[in-house]
This record gives structure tokens, sequence and C-alpha cells, in this order.
């Protein structure tokens, strides 16, 4: 399995820890634990600039997905990349009541499920998708 932690955002970030929920996710998910995936930690300027040029959506956001291959009876693929702000994940976190780490636990979650094909576009499917989201990182975090 590859999952590669890259932090050009110039915050401390919990790599080791992301890259543990992220292999917990695999499994839980029932990934082919050689799937290439990419995590990389970015700055709000990088967010913005990448909100803009792929979602066509003003200002900068807490996470972004980008899909490669959807794997298919378990087959190893190259999942793709997520990409977080960690500057935004703390004003997140500050306003949901939680630490920032935990806001990063969700974020990275949450970006793989995207790439997986979950979205929260309507009430069902949001409902679908945080629920799993709220699980993986609950019980990874109860292991830790």
């Amino acid at each position: 399995m590859t999952i590669e932690i890259t932090n050009r955002s110039g915050q401390l970030v919990p790599s080791d820890k992301c890259l543990s929920l992220l292999n917990f996710a695999y499994g839980k998910l029932e990934l082919h634990p050689e799937c290439d995936l990419n995590l990389t930690f970015i700055d709000d300027k990088e967010m913005q600039e990448l909100h803009i040029k792929w979602m066509d959506l003003p200002g900068s956001t807490d996470v972004l997905s980008f899909p490669m291959d959807m794997p298919e009876d378990g087959e190893a693929v190259t999942l793709g990349d997520i990409v977080i702000s960690p500057r935004f994940a703390e004003d997140k976190a500050l306003k949901a009541g939680h630490s920032t780490n935990h806001e990063i636990f969700i974020l990275a979650t949450h970006g793989l499920l995207h790439i997986l094909g979950y979205d929260h576009e309507d009430v069902d499917d949001e409902k679908v998708m945080f629920a799993l989201q709220e699980a993986i990182v609950s019980e990874w975090e109860e292991m830790q």
C-alpha cells in the first residue's frame, strides 16, 4: 500500500496519525492494501487557487478530492489525491468545538470517501456519507 503524505502548508500537521487513520479506513472500506493515495496539506492561497480552478467557486475550502481510478472487485488502483488546508480546518474546528487534529481526521476520511464516489449533494446521500466518515474516525480514535 502506498499512501503518500506531503505537507506544504507551513503548519504542523498530524501526518503519522493521518497515515494510521487512512490505513484503518482502507480496511473498513475493503480497499486493496496496495491502492495508491496522496494526501497533501497546503496553505490557504494554494487551496483558494484550486477551489477556483476545479470547482469554479470563490475563496478557500477545507478539503478537495481528485479521484483517479475507481477500484473494482478489490483491485489495486491509484485512488487519487486529497488536499487539505490546515488553516481552514483550524477555523472549522474552533466553530465545531473540537480539536484541529480531529477536524483534519474527518477531512481526510471525507476526502477518501469522495474519491470512492460518495457525495453529499442531497440530504440522503449526506446522511450516509457523514455517518460513515464519523464511524470510521470514531472507531479509529477509540483504538488510539
